[in-house]
């Protein structure tokens, strides 16, 4: 058994291609077929010392190669695929309303808050003070509430504080119940400017709060005494408060003047 084998055992030679001494089918150094030899992917016969197949160009040694899969349906399905979806946002963007379609129907007007950031501090106070007051006559005690504190705090940057300063600033106070701070600010008013109709106009808005008569009666008194004289002076913030100050002076009118101010 052992002859039988020796006997078609390939002598050793050199490869044809690398050179290396080698016996069998191929080459042991570099794959190469020796003699003999058939493709391993098409079953040509393979010339001595050849590296690539002639029949299909496989290479010599190589595993054979699976033939290649034909991808083409999956790019047809890939474009139909985007087709389906650009069609499909279409018809939602068409459909859908727009936001001002939206506001219409609900029948709603959506104001943006003011920018406040870019103002000065007497710019910004005076918004602000604006804001509460308009919230105040209109009952809208949430909106008082919430942007009265913010009012303070703009007062308390201001550079410089004059009488309309402190008359925005007392009437935010009451509705803060800060009463004290309110009269507080009425006395500074007439201290700074004696006569000034805005110290006595606090004075009474503080009185109605306490339910004083008395002194009620005396900022009705100090305010008819000074009231010709302060119009006159031509302040530009009678102007602005014109009607707080005409409805005080009615109201000081119908109250006698100040029937209690020598008690």
């Amino acid at each position: 058994m052992i002859s039988l084998v020796t006997m078609t055992r390939t002598a050793p030679s050199p490869c044809p291609s690398c050179g290396a001494s080698a016996e069998g089918t191929f080459c042991s150094n570099c794959g190469t077929p020796r003699a003999g030899a058939s493709c391993a992917a098409c079953g040509a016969s393979l010339s001595p010392g050849a590296r690539f197949c002639a029949g299909c160009g496989q290479s010599v040694g190589a595993s054979p190669r699976a033939p290649r899969r034909d991808r083409t349906p999956w790019f047809i399905a890939g474009a139909v695929l985007a087709a389906l979806l650009a069609v499909l946002l279409a018809m939602l963007f068409r459909e859908s309303p727009t936001p001002a379609v939206v506001a219409e129907a609900a029948d709603t007007t959506v104001e943006n808050p003011p920018d406040i950031s870019n103002m000065s501090p007497q710019e910004r106070f005076n918004r602000l003070y604006n804001r509460v007051m308009q919230a105040a006559e209109s009952g809208d005690e949430a909106t008082v509430t919430r942007f009265t504190p913010m009012a303070l705090m703009a007062y308390a940057q201001l550079d410089t504080v004059d009488a309309d300063a402190r008359y925005h600033a007392a009437l935010l106070k009451v509705h803060t119940g800060d009463i004290d701070a309110s009269r507080a600010l009425a006395d500074t008013i007439l201290t700074r400017d004696p006569g000034h109709l805005f110290g006595y106009v606090i004075q009474g808005t503080v009185a109605r709060f306490r339910k004083d008569e008395k002194a009620l009666d005396r900022a009705y008194s100090g305010f008819l005494k000074h009231y010709d004289a302060e119009i006159k002076a031509g302040r530009p913030e009678y102007q602005e408060h014109r009607r707080s100050v005409d409805d005080f002076r009615k109201a000081a009118l119908q109250a006698g003047g100040g029937r209690t101010s020598g008690s």
